[in-house]
């Protein structure tokens, strides 16, 4: 936290030499802060500076946005992207989600697909059941290779439709979940979902739950096939597609300032919006074999 040295007299230079002053008490111990609190304090830092302390400007260099990416089960395509979000260079705060109502894994057949529930059935006891099952067969179809990236990435595949923006997410940091610090707040400034459905799917979402924040953000489509090796190469452009944004956005802010940011409102922000049209365009032209989509939705 930032703060400013301030000039105070100091009460002991009125005392005499020759007399024996009584040490003054103990301080009162301080006030402990609750996880809530302290996510508080963390949150309002940037906004509030301390009281008779010039705000000091910040360092854009180092600005982050924050990324939420979705496929089908939150499984192979949005996980490939978590990861080399979480794992870039100059890595991201990063969530994933799936859109299905369950998790469905390839079986033994079409027509018997390994199924799971969202949010409370884990990576690990997903590949542990699969390995018992037959593990040659699941070894081969790169299902326990998957799941062992998973597992490692975060506890259990979550569905976006019960996510509930703004609530915080400080046990997935306790849990250990790559790309979760940054995101305690419970929001992110884009999302990027890897199939038109998905795509859809979020988009209702958000307009069911009615905008409570009133808070920007901005809802892209990559449109990935669903195997190993497209989501590899998916997972590469839409990392392009972050550092594009993210680049447009820390200069905005260098510019015009961070006032209003995070609310969506603000030069930087609108600027910033605005922009978002046409850095799409030039990634386009990059990466002309996945087509994209983009909206404004709010949370």
């Amino acid at each position: 936290m930032l703060s400013c040295p301030k000039m105070a007299a100091d009460p002991r230079l009125a005392i005499v030499a020759s007399s024996t002053p009584e040490p003054p008490p103990p301080p009162p111990p301080p006030p402990e802060l609750s996880p809530m609190s302290i996510l508080d304090l963390a949150v309002n830092t940037e906004e509030r500076p301390e009281e008779g302390c010039a705000e000091l400007p910040l360092d854009d260099s180092s600005y982050k946005l924050k990324f939420c990416t979705v496929c089908a089960s939150n499984q192979n395509r949005s996980m490939e992207a978590h990861l080399r979000l979480a794992t870039a260079p100059t890595s991201y705060p990063v969530i994933s989600f799936g859109t299905g109502s369950l998790v469905r894994l390839p079986g033994p057949s079409i027509t018997q697909p390994n199924v799971y529930s969202f949010n409370s059935t884990s990576y690990a006891q997903m590949y542990d059941e699969l390995n018992a099952k037959d593990q040659r067969l699941y070894r081969n179809n790169g299902l326990l290779n998957m799941l062992e990236r998973n597992k490692n990435l975060k506890w259990a595949p979550e569905r976006f439709q019960d996510w509930v923006p703004g609530m915080p997410r400080i046990d997935h940091v306790a849990k250990g979940d790559k790309g979760s610090l940054g995101t305690e707040g419970g929001v992110v400034d884009v999302i990027i979902t890897c199939e038109e459905r998905c795509w859809d799917a979020v988009i209702e979402d958000l307009m069911n739950k009615g905008s409570p924040l009133n808070r920007p953000v901005h809802v892209f489509n990559v449109d990935i096939r669903d195997n190993h090796e497209e989501a590899l190469i998916g997972s590469k452009a839409i990392l392009d597609l972050a550092d594009s944004l993210n680049e447009a956005a820390s200069q905005e802010r260098k510019s015009n300032g961070a006032e209003g940011w995070e609310n969506g409102t603000g030069d930087a922000r609108r600027s910033f919006d605005e922009k978002v049209p046409e850095i799409l365009a030039a990634w386009q032209e990059r990466w002309p074999n996945l087509l994209a989509l983009w909206t404004l939705a709010w949370f």
